[in-house]
């Protein structure tokens, strides 16, 4: 199931209230300011801080 982009055009971080986009894999969204990564469970974004992933730093 896909997320629509009128969702997509309201969802922010709850965070820094920045744009969320959607990652490349599907399974989450992406603050474009703070870098930290909502899940997508069954559809549904989890907009919750204590849910999200910071991505890993490449070495």
């Amino acid at each position: 199931m896909a997320i629509s982009q009128e969702l997509l055009d309201i969802l922010v971080c709850p965070e820094d209230k920045a744009p969320v986009k959607l990652i490349m894999d599907g399974a989450g969204l992406q603050c474009q300011q703070c870098h930290r990564i909502y899940p997508i469970r069954d559809g549904i974004p989890v907009m919750l801080v204590d849910e999200a992933k910071l991505p890993e730093k490449e070495s």
